[in-house]
């Protein structure tokens, strides 16, 4: 490896909004390079949170990973990134996905075929984000003459969420950056990056690997219980335990595998976020970066 990856926080969904402000401040003050937000159902919303944290902090990175894209409209996505893009210019990236299938039944908006969708809204999304007029007639996505008035000023990252092969080979081909799902182990991140990395072909392409991370003595069964509330198989391989330097070699693995960038999640039962915060960018990170 001639880089080191990002190191970034996941904001854990099973808080309430009103305690993101202390954690992305803490996430800033730490050094972090990422704070992310995420839209699970139905729970915080990935835009007002993203917000929430950009104003609370001076230069962290504020990451949304991911939009469901059955959810909204692809007008709304493309407004929604591209206004908090020209607010805090050089501090956002978007992210998109399929959503949990589940949940887009619950909510009334699952597709028959989700990688179609997919496709679709990421294509038009990122030709509106370019400043483009868009007019298309799809199966899912129907445009006529649609531009935005107020476009990011650079064209801005698009990551796309992938699990499956034909997903992560969509994503890229059709986005900046990949989110690899939660709990993969560094055989199946390298597997992962490979097929992604291979649809992208010569064109610079992120890899972000999201993964469950705690410390104390009984870490390792905390972690597992954290996958199992996901429905993941545990195991020494999956997630980081231990101490910072045995975090940090876990992460460096995964760096090795292929990821660019390293999304940290605390487990539901983390007694201090913000505290844990600190420990990711005071302690692991310098291991990190050397």
């Amino acid at each position: 490896m001639t880089t080191r990856p990002r190191l970034g926080l996941v904001f854990p969904p099973s808080l309430p909004p009103e305690s993101l402000r202390p954690v992305a401040t803490a996430a800033d003050a730490a050094g972090l390079d990422d704070f992310w937000v995420s839209e699970d159902c139905f729970k915080e919303s990935a835009v007002a949170a993203a917000v929430t944290a950009l104003a609370a902090t001076e230069r962290v990175r504020v990451g949304i990973g991911l939009l469901p894209v059955p959810l909204r409209s692809v007008v709304q996505a493309a407004m929604e990134l591209a206004t908090i893009d020209r607010l805090f210019p050089g501090r956002f990236v978007g992210g998109i996905g399929h959503g949990v299938q589940g949940w887009m039944g619950q909510a009334g908006v699952r597709a028959e075929a989700p990688l179609t969708l997919l496709r679709e809204f990421a294509t038009a999304l990122r030709r509106l984000l370019d400043g483009e007029q868009v007019s298309v007639s799809g199966r899912y996505v129907n445009l006529d003459e649609v531009a935005l008035a107020y476009p990011p000023l650079q064209p801005p990252a698009l990551l796309i969420g992938a699990a499956g092969p034909r997903s992560l080979a969509a994503a890229g081909e059709l986005g900046t950056g990949t989110l690899l799902a939660l709990g993969l182990d560094v055989a199946a991140v390298k597997e992962s990056a490979a097929t992604v990395l291979a649809a992208a072909g010569d064109r610079p392409h992120d890899v972000y690997a999201s993964l469950i991370v705690a410390t104390g003595p009984n870490a390792r069964a905390r972690v597992d219980a954290e996958l199992g509330n996901y429905g993941i198989p545990g195991g020494p391989g999956v997630g980081a335990v231990g101490d910072a330097r045995a975090i940090a070699d876990q992460l460096l693995e995964l760096a090795d595998a292929g990821a660019t960038g390293l999304s940290v999640q605390p487990c539901s039962d983390e007694p201090d976020v913000a505290a844990f915060a600190r420990f990711l960018g005071e302690e692991v990170r310098p291991l990190l970066h050397g």
